[in-house]
């Protein structure tokens, strides 16, 4: 080919932005959330593709928004940033996507690179700021680079392992014309590997020698469990089911072996299991303080764990470790098992199975007869609020959470989540949450989603939510009033520090409403009522608006698993 014909074969660009959005249509990307700077190119640029942009006022709820949309939908989000303070101010929500493995690309402008060590406005090294938050960090130096960096971060986001990358984009690289070679590089191919029988190894002979065994499912399995082929490996095993916080949704949780959320969150009688178990085959998971708190064995049992990435294998905990695919492990794992014909083995199932069984059952008594605690107490309960949420439910819904002293009642047994769940990382950021559900909801038009949240997150994100509310339409907030943060006001309570010098909270008190003719805000405080306002709420959303329910909650009401573990000073 001559170099005259080589050239009408180049596409051209007017500016960076035009090329990095061809690149993200071309991938399937049709919406974006943030709040650019005075770089508007990218919005004419997202306009002229068709990419919607869900406007934002806060730079950490539109990473919380991404994030959201990331874990809930299993594919690629983008945010849009300014430079400067805008990049700092997103840190936060860089932290969340990190920790959440969350495919989001980050996209932001920068200082001009010729005007690079001047002291311009807004300069800063802002790859030095990210590059510790995300997976890749990269500032395109030359338009000649722009379509090249935006393949690799794309690859780099949507991995294995999967998480946040940073691209910045200086503003005379943006402006300047891009040609970019055809053909365009595309991502990598995904070599589909058939699952066979593992060769024996640690990790399979411990599998085989276990009879009480426990499987706990982590947040890398979100999207890998379509075909239920981990509560198959744990019917062939006869295994207590298990999922992280950020597991759920991984799994059934109407299946028989399911018994909860792990660690922290674990009915007494699920600790039980725990206690009594002789291995933990823990998938997709990083094993965080959360999860492996509250009577559960580390270290005496052997815990296999299986990760995709190095950095989620943790070194603390005896037993095989196997980098690789968890789905690939167990579909290996439960072909090698079915030709095995172990003497005894189906006894001890049979025997570990009725132990789980009972432990199921005992947990429905307790929350049976937490419900008659709370029915003859003042005030809405948080565990009626939930068995109502619950009750009114449709099949496809998704629960939105945040951590906090209250909030962290929607982990408990048996509240299910039936069309998945989002909840914040170990890092537990305040308002991710409250921001995360509008993402969700965009990710997942045709779902139900119910954000429950505490007043001091919803606060955090109230702007946003109210800005972005004709956007997305369509989730129920849930908002657990206390008057700030319940778990300091606690942990202040143990140490008998003064109320009045210290304000944490101030009980009861529901934050001011949250106004917008796409909004609807009410403030419940009748049990009578309760079905029929959240009733009405759920027909708002339905309609496309957004409802708000503010419910004051008592500071007492702790969820059990935390007050009978002595988290929480009573």
């Amino acid at each position: 080919m001559t170099q005259a014909n080589k050239t009408r074969a180049d596409k051209r660009y007017a500016d960076a932005w035009s090329a990095v959005v061809d690149l993200l249509v071309a991938h399937e990307v049709d919406t974006c959330f943030g709040l650019p700077g005075d770089d508007l190119e990218l919005l004419r640029a997202l306009d002229a593709a068709g990419v919607d942009l869900v406007p934002c006022r806060d730079q950490r709820n539109a990473m919380y928004m991404a994030t959201g949309y990331a874990l809930q939908s299993g594919r690629l989000a983008v945010c849009a940033l300014g430079k400067g303070p805008a990049v700092t101010h997103a840190a936060t929500g860089l932290l969340e996507a990190r920790e959440a493995g969350a495919p989001v690309l980050v996209l932001a402008a920068g200082a001009p690179e010729r005007r690079r060590g001047s002291g311009g406005f807004q300069e800063l090294d802002q790859v030095a700021v990210t590059a510790p938050l995300v997976r890749w960090a990269h500032r395109v130096g030359h338009p000649d680079r722009v379509v090249p960096a935006t393949v690799t971060a794309l690859t780099r986001a949507v991995g294995p392992p999967s998480g946040p990358v940073y691209l910045e984009i200086p503003d005379d690289v943006r402006t300047a014309e891009v040609v970019a070679a055809e053909p365009r590089p595309v991502l990598p191919e995904s070599l589909l590997v058939q699952p066979v029988p593992v060769a024996s190894g640690p990790a399979l002979a411990a599998v085989r020698a276990s009879r009480r065994p426990v499987v706990l499912v982590g947040g890398g399995l979100r999207h890998r469990n379509d075909d239920q082929v981990v509560e198959r490996f744990a019917e062939r095993l006869g295994a207590a089911l298990f999922t992280s916080a950020s597991g759920r949704g991984a799994v059934d949780e109407h299946h028989p072996l399911f018994c909860g959320v792990a660690g922290l969150y674990a009915a007494a009688p699920a600790r039980d299991l725990w206690s009594s178990c002789d291995l933990v085959v823990s998938l997709a998971g990083r094993l965080e303080e959360t999860a492996t708190e509250g009577g559960t064995p580390w270290p005496p049992v052997p815990v296999v764990q299986v990760n995709v990435d190095p950095g989620g294998l943790s070194a603390e905990f005896p037993g095989p470790r196997v980098l690789g695919d968890a789905r690939h492990a167990v579909l290996g794992w439960s072909r090698a098992l079915d030709g095995d014909l172990v003497a005894g083995r189906a006894a001890a199932t049979e025997r570990w199975t009725d132990t789980i069984a009972a432990a199921r059952k005992a947990m429905t008594v307790e929350v049976e007869a937490e419900l008659g605690r709370a029915a003859a107490l003042p005030g809405i309960r948080v565990a009626e609020l939930l068995a109502a949420l619950d009750a009114t439910a449709g099949e496809q819904h998704v629960l939105v959470q945040e951590n906090g002293l209250q909030d962290m009642w929607s982990y408990c047994f048996p509240f299910h989540v039936g069309g998945g769940s989002v909840v914040p990382s170990e890092q537990t950021p305040l308002g991710f949450g409250a921001a995360a559900a509008v993402g969700v909801k965009r990710a997942a038009p045709a779902h139900e989603v119910t954000a429950f949240v505490g007043d001091g997150a919803f606060l955090a994100a109230r702007a946003d939510i109210a800005v972005t509310a004709a956007a997305h339409g369509g989730v129920l907030y849930v908002v657990l009033c206390n008057g700030g943060y319940g778990w300091l006001d606690a942990q202040r309570a143990g140490l008998g520090l003064d109320a009045e010098r210290h304000p944490f909270t101030r009980p009861g008190a529901p934050p001011p409403a949250v106004d917008g003719p796409d909004i609807r805000c009410r403030v419940l405080r009748d049990k009578a009522a309760l079905t029929d306002e959240i009733v009405a709420a759920r027909r708002f959303c339905a309609a496309g608006g957004t409802a708000v329910l503010m419910v004051p909650v008592s500071p007492d009401d702790i969820p059990p698993p935390l007050r009978d573990a002595g988290v929480v000073p009573q």
